[in-house]
């Protein structure tokens, strides 16, 4: 399984002045908006190590995933949340010719964890040997960073200062995260069994 992020977060929905209150940087100078850049930088670093963490797209934009066989003909899960839309899904055969299937034969079951695909019918369309299947999708909380919820928004914030305050710093243990960000995410994690649960 691959997913691929389609659209990337526009630079709008960046809450740089939010940061720069966050940060205590000094306004009412010429060059207020210098550092904008970097800023920009290290809250779309923080938002992607939150992402990977917690499999949720924070800001809404369009991704696509694809699998070279059914997980499970009845559902397929896919491996970022929320998911708001199942935009088409694409049989590709073995030698590439593609399928765009009726939107009238699956269906999404939308979940805070684990949105699915799921057929109208009995099972989800075969794909072929050697071929594989395209689903594109939008997840996300929201276009805006103001639709987040306030805790993940905030571990945000805290983990981009992080970033900011230690940016020189190369001493720092791979994997590094502070504790208050990690306590905010942690309820967004989601939960791994073993192979005795």
């Amino acid at each position: 399984m691959i997913l691929v992020e389609e659209t990337q977060v526009p630079e709008a929905a960046l809450p740089v002045d939010a940061l720069k209150r966050h940060l205590r940087l000094g306004s009412g100078f010429a060059e207020d908006d210098v550092q904008d850049a970097v800023l920009g930088s290290f809250l779309r670093a923080a938002m992607a190590s939150i992402e990977a963490r917690c499999s949720k797209a924070l800001i809404t934009r369009s991704f696509v995933m694809t699998l070279n066989e059914w997980r499970d003909d009845t559902a397929q899960s896919l491996l970022i949340a929320p998911v708001s839309a199942v935009n088409e899904v694409t049989l590709v055969d073995g030698y590439g010719a593609a399928t765009v299937i009726d939107p009238l034969r699956y269906r999404l079951e939308q979940d805070a964890n684990g949105p699915r695909l799921k057929p109208r019918g009995a099972t989800l369309p075969g794909i072929a040997s050697g071929g594989a299947a395209e689903i594109r999708f939008d997840a996300g909380y929201g276009p805006d960073f103001s639709d987040l919820p306030a805790d993940l928004a905030q571990a945000v914030m805290l983990l981009a200062a992080h970033y900011y305050e230690y940016r020189d710093e190369t001493a720092l243990s791979q994997g590094c995260m502070p504790f208050g960000v990690t306590s905010l995410i942690a309820r967004y994690q989601p939960v791994r069994l073993g192979l005795g649960a």
